[in-house]
């Protein structure tokens, strides 16, 4: 595969939640490309449907949503057809996932080195166990825990929140993935952990070429770690680009508000900005533009149908009305 090529594509994929209301539109339309050794950020408020596309790669949405349409291209192939049996193969050694909660991925009455030793060789069962213990114990150091050989003979309930996080970023990247999806990985760290893990998971990645999917709703991470970030609100993306360029000149409204939030955006003094209302209830998200009972920009064009494509230098934006000067 050559590095110009995608390592994963999605396109127009939509994954709905059949519910007694009605059909809840989790992801609705969703696109994205990335590149090996590239770090996307996928960033929106709660409920934007970024956790969902992020599972939806690796075949666990929950039994009561479904596919509704779209495609997923793996290394060219489409995972979506593919039946469990495969993608069990494929989850945790070419595409691997950190969860926002660790205990998702720890089991609390093993140690942890019975469930790294474990993850290695379920995917590599020619490894001894020796040998499966050091790459454990390399790993562990590689997101920072010290003493990392007597650590592995700890349980899960043994290390504190932010050490049990460590732990399951190192599960994630024992096998060397292609393929980080990493679903808010950091929340449960402190600011000097997180940017240590930060930096290690950018070395790491770097160094193998492997590709990041970073799911968040906190723009500061992203502005420290991302190549390209995806704006989601209400199961759509509405503005993707590079960093810098999104960053620099944020055209859609929602991206403004979103930056202007940020603490550290304000001049001293200067009060807290907000989005005014609410992000809509998944079963009441309005027609045409997603946005627009929140939005000071729209008018009645944006109340009928979906907004256009406004693109520029790899820089793009759904809305009929979108800012052109920097902010």
């Amino acid at each position: 595969m050559r590095a110009a090529e995608p390592l994963l594509v999605i396109e127009d994929l939509r994954v709905h939640f059949p519910t007694r209301a009605g059909i809840v539109k989790a992801v609705d339309g969703v696109s994205l490309r990335i590149r090996p050794g590239e770090i996307v950020g996928l960033v929106g408020e709660s409920g934007a449907g970024k956790s969902v596309t992020g599972l939806s790669i690796l075949g666990l949405v929950d039994r009561a949503g479904r596919i509704a349409g779209g495609r997923i291209l793996f290394e060219g192939a489409d995972l979506l057809p593919r039946p469990e049996a495969e993608l069990r193969r494929l989850r945790g050694e070419r595409i691997a996932i950190i969860f926002q909660d660790p205990m998702m991925t720890l089991n609390p009455v093993l140690r942890i080195d019975t469930q790294m030793i474990e993850a290695i060789r379920a995917h590599h069962p020619a490894v001894g166990r020796h040998e499966a213990s050091r790459r454990a114990a390399r790993a562990l150091a590689q997101v920072g825990i010290s003493a990392p050989e007597q650590m592995l003979k700890a349980y899960p309930h043994q290390y504190s929140g932010g050490m049990r996080q460590r732990v399951a970023i190192a599960i994630a990247l024992i096998n060397g993935p292609r393929l980080l999806i990493a679903d808010e990985p950091t929340t449960a760290l402190d600011t000097a952990t997180q940017a240590q893990v930060l930096h290690e998971i950018q070395n790491l990645c770097r160094q193998r070429e492997t590709a990041i999917l970073w799911i968040t709703h906190d723009l500061a991470v992203v502005a420290s770690l991302a190549d390209t970030i995806a704006v989601m609100y209400a199961g759509k993306i509405v503005e993707q680009g590079r960093l810098d360029a999104v960053l620099d000149q944020p055209r859609h409204p929602y991206t403004r508000g979103l930056i202007g939030s940020i603490p550290s955006q304000r001049r001293p003094g200067e009060p807290a900005q907000q989005i005014p209302g609410m992000a809509p209830p998944p079963l009441a998200v309005p027609a045409g533009c997603g946005f627009r009972d929140r939005c000071a920009r729209a008018d009645d064009q944006c109340s009928n149908v979906p907004p256009p494509v406004a693109a520029a230098a790899g820089h793009w934006v759904h809305c009929f009305h979108p800012h052109l000067d920097a902010p």
